[in-house]
């Protein structure tokens, strides 16, 4: 009884082709939409998770901050409160903890034969590169004596590298920072960009003793990048480190914090609380165009019944009941619908991989999506095809025969 209903409504939606295909076009282009602004907004927050995972595993950033001058708090930044005895303290008193560096950040003039450049400067110790999970591609790392002694050597971000030496091997490579001489005993593998959109290749980490000495003049650290063992220990390693540093720097129980705490579940969070925004806001603005669709469909299937009360008066007539009637109008508005939906979902798919090509855009289409923008297109049909559907099932035969 289905299929052969199925077979009427088919080749009744067949009889007037152009008009089923421009009735279709409103889902198809909802349908697309939806799942190519959720694609869109799904890359892009696939993207700053990666990102935020090259910073390393189990990761807790401790930073400056907190400082408050006439009633004022100056954020992140705004003092360097952390000191070299704090750095000692967190390894020596916190059990969690697996590896800790600080780190300095400075720009400088840098220069190698003919070639001179501003670049990023990191200060940091011979745990830097395990914490931020930063491979060295050529070369080896400085040491723990070599940051004691505050030894002037130096790791290199390839795009640095390729700037000053241009593909020539870097390392064994004499450079002059701020006209203090480097060697540069490693090679960087590439990162690629940070979630502030620079390049993190270019930079050159140096001994933060060295650098302390040598380059900025700083007895406190900007921030602590700390790791703990795993990461179910993060939550506790946080609030071992917070009572620590409090405890050290001797603020009262009524007093804000000289630092900020982050961990990398939390920055993770914050990270993507405006893409999840953004997807939400384009998902929905994208969802108007189903509703417009739907209301072609209702509107296009009232025309319908109107040009066919003659027919459904002949089907009353031999036998049909109102619900035949009823079931026949509702399954050429839900197969107008999905047809549009399966449509639409095609070129949605295909939208996405468009975007991704043409801009370079990250794009991340879900089943989740396809489903939820499928059944959506079903549940438009049956909504909005219903009322037409009700309507031809309620014509009374006689006047339906009599119909011109």
């Amino acid at each position: 009884m289905i299929l052969d209903t199925l077979d009427i409504a088919v080749r009744a939606l067949r009889r007037n082709l152009l008009r089923t295909l421009l009735t279709m076009l409103g889902i198809m282009i909802g349908v697309a939409a939806v799942i190519a602004m959720v694609a869109i907004g799904n890359g892009a927050k696939a993207q700053v998770e990666n990102q935020i995972a090259s910073l390393g595993q189990n990761m807790i950033l401790v930073m400056s901050g907190n400082a408050t001058r006439g009633g004022v708090s100056m954020g992140f930044g705004g003092a360097n409160s952390l000191t070299k005895e704090d750095l000692a303290a967190l390894r020596k008193e916190i059990p969690g903890i697996s590896a800790v560096t600080p780190e300095i950040r400075t720009s400088a003039q840098v220069a190698a034969g003919n070639e001179n450049i501003s670049t990023s400067i990191i200060g940091a110790n011979e745990e830097f590169t395990t914490i931020r999970n930063w491979p060295i591609k050529d070369g080896a790392n400085f040491t723990e004596a070599e940051v004691r002694s505050s030894s002037k050597v130096a790791l290199i971000g390839t795009t640095t590298a390729k700037t000053l030496f241009g593909d020539a091997n870097p390392v064994g490579q004499i450079i002059r920072i701020k006209s203090a001489p480097f060697t540069i005993v490693g090679l960087l593998t590439s990162k690629g960009t940070s979630l502030m959109g620079n390049d993190q290749d270019d930079t050159i980490i140096v001994p933060y003793t060295s650098a302390m000495v040598r380059l900025t003049g700083d007895t406190k650290f900007r921030a602590l990048n700390v790791q703990a063992e795993s990461a179910a220990a993060m939550s506790e390693v946080q609030s071992q480190i917070a009572d620590l540093l409090r405890q050290r720097h001797r603020i009262g129980a009524d007093k804000d914090d000289d630092f900020i705490i982050r961990t990398q579940q939390q920055i993770t969070e914050m990270a993507t609380s405006t893409s999840k925004v953004m997807t939400m806001l384009l998902g929905a603005v994208a969802g108007v165009s189903l509703l417009v669709g739907g209301i072609g469909i209702m509107n296009i299937m009232l025309v319908s019944v109107t040009e066919r009360t003659r027919e459904i008066g002949v089907r009353m007539s031999i036998g049909a009941r109102g619900s035949d009637i009823l079931r026949q109008f509702l399954i050429e508005a839900v197969t107008l619908s999905l047809g549009g939906g399966l449509i639409g979902i095609l070129l949605g798919i295909g939208s996405a991989a468009l975007v991704s090509a043409r801009f370079g855009w990250s794009t991340l289409v879900s089943t989740q999506s396809i489903l939820m923008a499928f059944a959506f297109s079903a549940l438009i049909g049956i909504f909005f095809g219903f009322y037409p559907a009700r309507k031809a099932a309620r014509l009374d035969p006689i006047d339906a025969l009599r119909y011109e």
